[in-house]
């Protein structure tokens, strides 16, 4: 999400099938009305701490998987974890990431909007080298964040609302990351081979 990113993840191929699964998931994992409104009403709450939340959630982020650390080559050297708490870049990075989440609470009851943006942001990621393993890291970690500011206002059903909310996202970024890596492929193929294939579906 706006990552800075190192060459080191190794990027994945996809087949058809798996866009399709993922598609698929997306759209069965949106919220529900009710669960949007929850949603919307506690980022009210959440917003006035975003930068907290942020750093909070990538230091959490890298203590529960400390492979996602070396993915950012600005943190990648950092043993000190507790350093990160104060760290410019992070507090950077962690507001890029909440400014997205903030677009996509805005975008719930407007599917189509939502779904350029994440689709979007998954293409992005595939040209930072993120694999698509990592995104729902993030959205455990925002959950884990954000229960101590909401205090009683946090229930189950509002974190059910929440996972909802990154599964459906998150399906979204998969897709277009795996479009991009379609994409990619085809670019990369030879002349010839396109035109072999272009030959073939004549």
């Amino acid at each position: 999400m706006g990552c800075a990113i190192s060459g080191l993840a190794t990027k994945t191929e996809f087949s058809q099938r798996d866009r399709e699964d993922a598609a698929a998931a997306a759209a069965a994992a949106h919220p529900s009305e009710e669960q949007v409104q929850m949603i919307k009403d506690s980022w009210k709450v959440i917003r006035d701490d975003i930068a907290k939340v942020g750093i909070i959630m990538f230091v959490r982020l890298f203590e529960t998987h400390p492979q996602c650390k070396d993915v950012f080559f600005l943190f990648r050297d950092v043993q000190d974890l507790e350093k990160l708490r104060t760290n410019r870049e992070l507090r950077a990075h962690g507001l890029r990431v909440m400014s997205f989440i903030e677009k996509s609470v805005a975008r719930l009851d407007q599917p189509e909007r939502l779904e350029a943006l994440a689709v979007e942001l998954g293409k992005s990621h595939y040209h930072y080298n993120a694999p698509p393993k990592y995104f729902s890291y993030v959205g455990a970690e925002f959950i884990c964040a954000v229960q101590p500011i909401l205090k009683e206002r946090w229930t189950t059903e509002l974190e059910e609302a929440w996972k909802m909310m990154f599964q459906y996202v998150t399906s979204l970024m998969k897709q277009g990351y795996q479009d991009e890596s379609a994409r990619q492929r085809n670019l990369a193929a030879s002349p010839k081979d396109r035109l072999d294939k272009k030959n073939t579906a004549l």
